[in-house]
């Protein structure tokens, strides 16, 4: 587990051309961001859990 939260963290800022995905909220103001990334958070979700389904599957 260790190892790929390792690899997410060095991951991460090479993401950054990603930017965000249709349906996470963004909202600009003059001196204030509101990002809220609604789409972002269920795929994550999604991969996740399917990993740890396909790990606990393998370890049983």
């Amino acid at each position: 587990m260790m190892i790929i939260a390792g690899l997410i963290m060095y991951l991460i800022p090479k993401m950054n051309n990603l930017r965000w995905l249709p349906g996470d909220i963004v909202i600009r103001r003059k001196n204030f961001v509101f990002i809220f990334p609604i789409t972002t958070m269920i795929i994550v979700s999604v991969v996740l859990t399917v990993i740890l389904n396909i790990i606990s599957k393998l370890l049983k």
